[in-house]
């Protein structure tokens, strides 16, 4: 038993009736159209597609008249070929505007990275710089080495002071040729 068709009620809206399409995913059909256009831009499509057009002008021209489908004018050549470009074009466009956002998103990874490699680049920078100041305070090799030898040098002295202040002022020094 069919139910009963109830009045459309003025206090809600309708429901939308919409023509129902198929679904079919983006991200599919955006690899299609690559592959499509990848391959029109190939040196093997124009190869082929000259040969195809080479045919269809030897066969319409060349043919007997009974078996020829599209005399001279080519009219249906023409009409295939129009539409050949006209799925091209929009398949072309496609592709690049996919290859498009993905050259943005690299752009973007890029940037991203360089900004990090910068900002590592400046602390290392400041971190050198400190580590340079800190040294500047250090005692070099070259500067240890020339106290060790004036210490080495002072202690050799002393000896020969202290038998300096023993002598008296007028006695020789028998031993100054010994220490040299």
């Amino acid at each position: 038993m069919a139910e009963p068709r109830r009045a459309p009620r003025l206090d809600q809206p309708r429901e939308p009736h919409r023509l129902k399409l198929p679904r079919f995913n983006p991200e599919s059909f955006g690899r299609l159209s690559e592959g499509i256009a990848r391959g029109m831009g190939t040196a093997k499509f124009l190869v082929y597609m000259t040969v195809v057009i080479l045919l269809w002008f030897g066969w319409n021209t060349l043919a007997p008249r009974g078996w020829r489908f599209d005399p001279y004018t080519f009219t249906f050549l023409t009409l295939i070929l129009s539409l050949q470009a006209s799925y091209a074009a929009p398949l072309i466009l496609l592709a690049q505007n996919r290859q498009a956002d993905r050259d943005r998103l690299a752009l973007e990874e890029d940037r991203r990275r360089a900004t990090m490699q910068k900002a590592d680049t400046e602390y290392l920078t400041r971190e050198i710089a400190s580590l340079r100041l800190a040294i500047g305070e250090v005692a070099t090799r070259d500067f240890l080495r020339s106290e060790l030898s004036r210490i080495a040098e002072e202690i050799e002295e002393r000896p020969r002071r202290k038998r300096k202040a023993k002598q008296p002022d007028g006695e020789p020094d028998d031993h100054a040729d010994s220490d040299a």
